[in-house]
């Protein structure tokens, strides 16, 4: 990626002075190039060690699993690590715990800890309907009545049942959720014939005269119309005539390590229980959910993609075989394509052993790396044996291998770089969503152990294979391939499987100057290193020289390459053809337009487990009968305020407006009108009101757990120093959308009120700045790239290709981003790594058709875009072939966390393969760098030419003619 195509050339020219940063480029180009040349040939001489030892640490580093640890925090996981929402919770926490709350409690308004709950629906008829509401009722006796044995073997096991785990209240009685209540009470009012008490929704009133809300109690409602007031809630509420669906949930205590195991085992218990009570009742539909169900159900997916990894392993060997395969079965390579995949299975082990041994946990997002990995050592790999052929064959493996080393590695470590940037800055403290952060932290050190082992195991497997080549060796059964004459006795089919050009060495010394099998490797370096002169003598010595060696073993030519040279390259640079391309890309733009504009964030975490698992069944019943009124969102006033006071009254009133709402200040305020009382009293009289009348009314008790009072001088009465009410908005289905809209209007809100006030609910951490923890990473990494390009053009002979590749980048990523909306992606942590993963895989297939295009000056720019895409378009194509290949088996996976890489990553590989392929060979044809550089009139003839002639004979011996 960072220079052009170094190489063993035969022609030197003497130049004329050129300008000193150009100068300065080519002298640091050269001085990388003779860095690498000089490792290439340390490793070809200790091919042994170099193979052995990556082997030996990854065996040493595989058995630190017995460290492997699972991460347990999902919240901490996927949600924005700093967040205004996990700050206030702790003050919501600090203030009013879940253990004092001994009255009531809300579904969805539960802190951290544990809890069970089911949903239960009913498929034909109401909830309500006696049959249904008995069975139900016998659920929550039997969950009530059910028992745990910890430990489950030994001397000293207890039993443990609900009510020695659950929440207590004053009377230490477990609490239990209002629609219980409800219906215990329509039960017994059935039984004895008496009249039946009106349910009313959202908000009903309990036989003790205390409201409870139910809205998230009761779903699928049907009301008979005719809503009504209730008195201290200002809302209106109507009777329910059906319901479709009831939730119930049941809190349990895990302050010490015993409570936690205990009710660890109970929640366990509890998912048995009720899947055994909707097996024995058909009728009923059951959905069950725990506080651990998320993280198993999320880690679910890494046990559901073992096999289809596996698969994708198996796949992409077969290409990779494949790929690497000719019709020659001396020159074939087939070995290689498995050894590249096991360079890469050993890097894997080895990283997975570092993270392991540093105490690092592991997550289901880790299943991306190994696509990481996998597309860029596939790509080195394919580059290397690509350059491997280009070589002269009469040199010795070493040289060869140094040679390969300098063509190669320059612009493989260029890619490398882009990858570690991009990964390494999404991996620094700057990113706020610890998902992202270590994975990335995760998938830089794998492919920073990926290019060691690509430097070390692969490059000496290659050194081992050249041997084989040079020795005249089978490629796949390593068997001596013996001779014409001893091959005309052999049987067709043997004749067929030892196939090579061996008998035809002896013929060489007759071709023409230039046509030898050391042109056939190279492709005329003379083309590729770009020094030709103006004079149509050498334009036309150049063109035969350059045809003799393409056409003077066509059978020996890889498959693709074939069809690029005779098919491809001229087809996609046709006159009439660019036109279309340049058409396509334009469509191409379009619809990744139209996806941009229609992007939306996916913070709910229920989008990222594995498919037909308890978590998403779960959600969908919740989705389908509770999505009609918002979460439970706590407004809490945590500074003493005048409540006494008219004016913050009516402000507090205000805010609530509009709102389903259980509020003591309005219920308090309702009371003082039935007494024929002020609302706006002396504070001594209001407060004295407040604790000795109002909260000691059986139908206000419950309210004592909304108000601290802070106690004053002695005989005055405390002041009210924090309170809180609850709140709930009308949703439509855009449920999430409009929670975030909430929170941010409320917050700006509580900066402008008179009264300091803050509200929560759990799901706010997951929607507190999670657009901006999310795509921040994703605008760090893109800028560090374009740093990156720009800060390499110093190093590059001609710093267009810098400005082509950011382009390119910029292209696919777009596209990426476009596409992935229109295929029903949203934009989470997984779907973001995928794309910082999708700079590093573009950069990796369209930075060596770059720099091939622009190391060469002379001839035509469609000549030199045929000979980048031969150069460098087939390791390319071959890449983007295993790598869409491996994604396949993960397609099929019942996870939408491997649905949302399968789909982000195809699209990453088909964007790089149109941009590698199609677009930039086009555009390239007619848009700079230019080819006629230091070509200008009048400045013939002041070149000298140096050509170097290589005569081969049968012995093997390469003697050298120079001529001026």
């Amino acid at each position: 990626m960072l220079g052009g195509a170094p190489g063993l050339s035969c022609r030197w020219e003497r130049l004329e002075p050129r300008p000193r940063a150009r100068m300065l480029r080519q002298v640091l180009h050269a001085g990388l190039g003779a860095c690498f040349h000089a490792l290439g040939r340390f490793v070809a001489g200790h091919p042994v060690f170099f193979a052995s030892a990556p082997v030996l640490l990854s065996v040493l580093l595989g058995a630190s699993f017995s460290r492997y640890r699972v991460e347990e925090d999902v919240e901490s996981l996927l949600a924005p690590k700093h967040s205004l929402a996990k700050i206030e919770g702790n003050l919501v926490e600090s203030l009013f715990p879940v253990n004092r709350s001994k009255h009531a409690l809300y579904s969805d308004l539960q802190t951290a800890g544990r809890y069970g709950r089911v949903i239960i629906t009913a498929r034909k008829g109401s909830v309500l309907d006696p049959p249904h509401l008995d069975n139900i009722l016998q659920l929550h006796r039997r969950i009530y009545q059910m028992q745990v044995t910890v430990p489950a073997t030994g001397f000293n096991r207890f039993n443990y049942s609900f009510s020695y785990l659950c929440l207590p209240d004053d009377k230490n009685v477990c609490i239990i959720d209002d629609i219980i209540r409800a219906m215990e009470e329509i039960q017994s009012a059935r039984a004895s014939n008496q009249t039946i008490p009106v349910l009313r929704y959202p908000i009903t009133q309990l036989a003790d005269g205390r409201k409870a809300y139910i809205g998230h109690q009761l779903g699928g409602v049907q009301g008979w119309g005719g809503a009504i007031r209730i008195q201290g809630t200002g809302a209106k509420v109507e009777g329910v005539r059906s319901a479709r669906a009831v939730q119930l949930t049941y809190y349990l205590q895990s302050q010490s390590g015993l409570l936690d195991r205990v009710a660890s085992q109970w929640e366990k218990a509890f998912c048995a229980e009720v899947k055994h009570f909707g097996t024995s009742h058909p009728k009923m539909g059951l959905y069950s959910s725990t506080s651990s169900s998320l993280r198993t159900d999320f880690q679910f997916s890494s046990v559901l993609a073992r096999r289809p990894l596996l698969a994708s392993l198996g796949v992409c060997g077969v290409l990779a075989i494949l790929c690497c395969s000719m019709r020659d079965c001396v020159r074939s390579k087939p070995w290689l394509g498995l050894l590249a995949l096991l360079s890469v299975t050993l890097s894997g082990l080895t990283a997975a052993g570092i993270l392991n041994l540093t105490g690092a946990t592991y997550n289901s997002t880790y299943l991306g790396i190994p696509f990481v990995m996998l597309g860029h050592g596939l790509f080195g790999s394919f580059e290397m044996l690509s350059s491997w052929r280009r070589t002269r064959e009469d040199q010795h493996v070493k040289e060869r291998v140094a040679s390969v080393f300098e063509d190669v590695m320059l612009r493989f470590s260029g890619s490398t770089m882009v990858h570690l940037t991009t990964l390494g800055l999404a991996a620094s403290p700057l990113t706020n969503m610890d998902a992202v952060r270590l994975f990335c932290r995760a998938a830089a050190l794998a492919v920073s152990v990926s290019y060691v082992y690509m430097l070390s195991f692969y490059s000496s497997c290659l050194v081992f294979t050249g041997y084989l080549e040079t020795r005249y060796r089978h490629g796949c059964f390593c068997r001596r391939v013996p001779k014409q004459d001893r091959l005309d006795s052999k049987p067709a089919w043997y004749r067929c499987l030892m196939h090579t050009r061996y008998q035809d060495e002896t013929q060489l010394s007759g071709l023409p100057r230039g046509a030898g099998p050391t042109l056939n490797s190279n492709l005329t370096h003379t083309e590729m290193r770009g020094h030709l002169t103006n004079s149509t003598n050498t334009h036309s010595h150049s063109q035969s020289h350059s045809t003799a060696s393409m056409d003077s073993h066509p059978q020996d030519s890889h498959l693709l390459l074939g069809c690029v040279r005779r098919c491809y390259g001229d087809w996609i640079t046709n006159t009439y053809v660019k036109p279309f391309v340049v058409l396509l890309y334009l469509v191409y733009i379009s619809f990744a337009l139209m996806g941009f504009l229609q992007v939306t964030q996916g913070s709910d975490p229920s989008a990222l487990v594995a498919m037909d698992t308890a978590t998403v069944l779960y959600t969908r019943a919740q989705q389908r009968y509770f999505s009609s009124y918002s979460p439970v969102i706590g407004f809490y006033i945590y500074e003493s305020a005048p409540y006494w006071n008219a004016s913050v009254q009516r402000d507090l009133l205000e805010y609530a407006k509009g709102f389903q709402r259980i509020s003591w200040l309005e219920a308090y305020l309702s009371y003082l009108l039935d007494r024929n009382e002020s609302t706006s009293q002396p504070r001594e009289n209001f407060t004295h009101t407040l604790r000795h009348a109002f909260l000691r009314d059986p139908r206000f008790a419950h309210f004592e757990d909304d108000i601290i009072f802070a106690a004053r001088g002695q005989g005055e009465e405390p002041d009210v120093a924090a309170s809180r009410l609850f709140l709930v908005a009308k949703t439509t289905e855009n449920k999430r959308e409009e929670m975030s809209v909430l929170l941010d209007t409320l917050r700006r809100l509580s900066l402008t009120s008179r009264v300091r006030f803050l509200i929560f609910n759990p799901s706010f951490v997951y929607l507190d700045r999670y657009a901006a923890a999310v795509g921040s990473p994703l605008r760090h990494s893109l800028l560090a790239a374009l740093f990156l390009l720009g800060l390499s053009s110093l190093a590059i002979v001609e710093p267009l290709v810098s400005v082509w590749l950011g382009l390119t980048l910029l292209s696919v990523q777009f596209g990426v981003l476009g596409f992935m909306t229109l295929w029903g992606v949203e934009m989470d942590c997984v779907s973001v790594l995928c794309l910082i993963s999708a700079l590093g895989h573009s950069a990796d297939c369209s930075g060596p058709l770059l720099c091939g295009f622009a190391s060469g000056q002379g001839e035509s720019r469609t000549r030199w875009v045929r000979l980048a895409l031969e150069r460098h378009g087939i390791p390319s194509l071959q890449t983007l072939v295993c790598y869409g290949a491996a994604l396949v088996p993960i397609g099929f996976v019942r996870s939408n966390l491997t649905r949302t890489l399968f789909r982000c990553l195809s699209l990453t590989a088909g964007c790089s393969a149109l941009h590698t392929l199609a677009f930039l060979p086009a555009l390239l044809t007619f848009l700079p760098p230019s080819k006629s550089r230091d070509h200008r009139p009048g400045r013939e003839g002041q070149r000298q030419e140096v050509e170097c002639v290589e005569m081969n004979d049968s012995t093997r011996v390469v003697d050298q003619i120079t001529t001026v």
